[in-house]
């Protein structure tokens, strides 16, 4: 079974360079082969959203606004999305911030204020909707 995924994730290594988007998509940090091919491969055109917000959103990384008037209330993670890439780009988030507690994190960054008061899923989950907006780009 080992010698099958390991022909599996070549194919899936070889295929990720052959591709111009996906080659792209693999400069950023936390994206790797899977991720890139699950983008190329199952996303819309990226033309079809209006900002990146809206990418971030199809993918159910944002979370639910109750508004009404003036006030904005900001709820849960809506997970309603594409499941596939979402749970992908969570798992290179994860992995980015593991790399990045190894090193050090840079004291008073977006990253150190969000880790110091909130559960590390739920940064991995910003961290994630950070990620999709610059793919979108």
């Amino acid at each position: 079974m080992t010698a099958r995924i390991d022909v599996k994730t070549a194919k899936a290594k070889a295929l990720s360079r052959a591709t111009d988007t996906a080659r792209r998509l693999q400069t950023m940090p936390g994206v790797g082969p899977q991720t890139a091919l699950a983008i190329s491969g199952f996303a819309p055109p990226m033309e079809s959203f209006k900002r990146g917000r809206d990418f971030a959103a199809w993918l159910g990384l944002v979370p639910l606004q109750y508004t009404s008037g003036a006030k904005e209330r900001l709820g849960r993670v809506s997970k309603a999305g594409q499941t596939d890439i979402r749970s992908l780009l969570i798992i290179g988030a994860m992995s980015r911030l593991t790399v990045l507690a190894r090193k050090s994190i840079v004291e008073g960054s977006w990253l150190a204020r969000i880790l110091r008061g909130k559960p590390l899923m739920l940064v991995a989950i910003a961290l994630a909707n950070k990620m999709a907006r610059p793919i979108w780009r």
